[in-house]
């Protein structure tokens, strides 16, 4: 078993013992992500920590992307409790970029491809080059909206 799925399955436990009710309700709905990954496709697998990290990493966009809706819905209290999940979950992920970090790789990336004068042409060379370096520490739409900013 990955250590990450480990961990989720020792501070669930934690959580259930604390009876802290957001905090466990959070971690069962990333152990049933995780282990829905695991079974899908032809053949059941355990996946690795990376693997993990990127089925945490969707579920943390999940909750944010439904805060926003709650809240443009004017559901603050909804929009509250997503927000504090996603809290909880970016507890098991990586340290996210700053935007400093984040426009210092692009502008390599952007210079290591030659993209410089291509404009929007370029942005799939430039993302396949920036994408494995960002990988589960940034969101994917705010390393697209650095390189179509630097790209003109």
């Amino acid at each position: 078993m990955s250590q990450l799925k480990d961990r989720l399955r020792t501070d669930l436990t934690a959580a259930m013992k604390a009876r802290d009710e957001v905090r466990s309700s959070t971690l069962r709905m990333a152990l049933t992500a995780v282990t829905n990954a695991e079974v899908a496709g032809k053949v059941q697998r355990e996946l690795s920590d990376e693997e993990v990290v990127d089925v945490l990493s969707t579920e943390a966009k999940k909750r944010r992307e439904a805060a926003i809706a709650f809240d443009d819905g004017g559901r603050s209290e909804m929009a509250a409790k997503e927000r504090a999940e996603a809290k909880v979950l970016a507890d098991y992920l990586p340290e996210q970029l700053p935007v400093e970090e984040i426009a210092r790789i692009v502008s390599e990336a952007v210079e290591r491809t030659g993209a410089a004068g291509e404009g929007m042409k370029a942005m799939g060379k430039v993302m396949g080059v920036v994408q494995p370096q960002v990988k589960g520490r940034a969101d994917g739409a705010a390393v697209a909206a650095e390189v179509r900013r630097q790209l003109g």
